[in-house]
């Protein structure tokens, strides 16, 4: 395999505004929680100066995350965080072949985008498949039933 096609100056890809707007219009996001403020999809978002990951995210989440080596963090914060009730919405690199994928992405809602997506005023395509990964409160899943 040739490295090069993973390789990239930046670990920032902003969303593309037509696909955003897509998932909006059936989630309804409250909350960008990893953005910077030239590139925020929501009104309310976290910057890398109050950084996400520490902070409370609540409601219906928008997750584009840095794609380098912190994103299986991101992906495990979003998982828990539906734990505790919000729907978490990620655009991410399908890499298939990562332990964030196999720990965090399989435990979602995948869904494959077709072809290579335009990041936020690129002239080409990206390097890497893209996938919506959705994260919600299974609370059925983890309720206990008893036979009275």
């Amino acid at each position: 395999m040739n490295s090069v096609h993973f390789q990239s100056k930046s670990v920032i890809w902003e969303t593309p505004t037509e696909l955003f707007r897509r998932l909006d219009r059936e989630f309804s996001f409250t909350l960008d929680v990893c953005a910077l403020p030239e590139n925020a999809k929501c009104r309310r978002y976290f910057s890398p100066e109050v950084d996400g990951l520490v902070q409370e995210w609540i409601g219906t989440c928008w997750m584009n995350p840095p794609y380098g080596s912190e994103i299986g963090k991101w992906m495990e914060r979003a998982f828990d965080a539906a734990q505790r009730g919000c729907t978490v919405v990620c655009l991410v690199p399908a890499r298939t072949d990562t332990e964030w994928w196999h720990k965090f992405a399989v435990r979602g809602e995948v869904r494959f985008l077709r072809g290579r997506l335009k990041f936020g005023g690129a002239k080409s395509g990206a390097p890497f498949p893209s996938a919506i990964v959705i994260f919600r409160d299974r609370w059925w899943e983890r309720r206990r039933w008893s036979i009275e």
